[in-house]
């Protein structure tokens, strides 16, 4: 992290620094999306976030008061990014009838190439053991099928969806493994399925 220096050239400190408390928490945010990436949920700790982050341990509580709340708010900032990836690709559809699902199954599938690197794939892991993850996960995909029951109530799109999350959990319990058994090529098998 770059050390802030006065006009004299002296470091800043943090009491006579300007405070951005948005500019703060999305740092938090990303730092810990970083090391969840980089070695996986479990390394993601109140001193490692806030050591990346050039922040203060009291510092990081001001903004996230737990571990949990952390890793609630780097989850929710991940599912606001699943929805506008889904949402851009919806866009570009011009067929309605299964819309959501060719979305979804194109957003299953576009980072299995980065592995343990994705930090869909980092997160995994947190969401299976982690009730307010779950939670938010659940509340996540209700809203998308209340909004879309219409075009993908269907149950063969609802098939498509579960076949998209099995081989993300292929993914997730294999690693490696999973990528050798059901190829990047499945995706086009998915969404031919999906078509209307």
């Amino acid at each position: 992290m770059p050390v802030v220096s006065s006009p004299a050239g002296a470091p800043i400190s943090a009491h006579h620094r300007k405070k951005q408390p948005e500019q703060v928490r999305r740092a938090l945010l990303d730092c810990a999306a970083q090391i969840a990436a980089e070695q996986g949920a479990q390394a993601i700790t109140i001193q490692a976030v806030a050591d990346r982050a050039g922040v203060t341990k009291g510092g990081l509580l001001h903004h996230f008061d737990s571990k949990q709340a952390l890793l609630a708010a780097v989850f929710s900032d991940l599912l606001e990014q699943m929805d506008r990836e889904i949402d851009r690709t919806m866009a570009g559809d011009p067929v309605a009838r299964g819309r959501f699902t060719r979305a979804y199954v194109r957003a299953c599938f576009s980072d299995r190439m980065l592995g343990e690197r994705s930090l869909w794939a980092a997160l995994s892991v947190a969401i299976v053991s982690e009730p307010a993850l779950r939670a938010l996960w659940s509340s996540w995909l209700d809203g998308r099928m209340a909004r879309h029951a219409e075009t993908d109530g269907d149950p063969k799109f609802i098939a498509v969806r579960l076949a998209a999350d099995g081989v993300w959990l292929a993914d997730m319990m294999e690693k490696a493994g999973g990528l050798q058994r059901y190829g990047q090529d499945f995706e086009a098998v998915l969404l031919a399925m999906a078509e209307s």
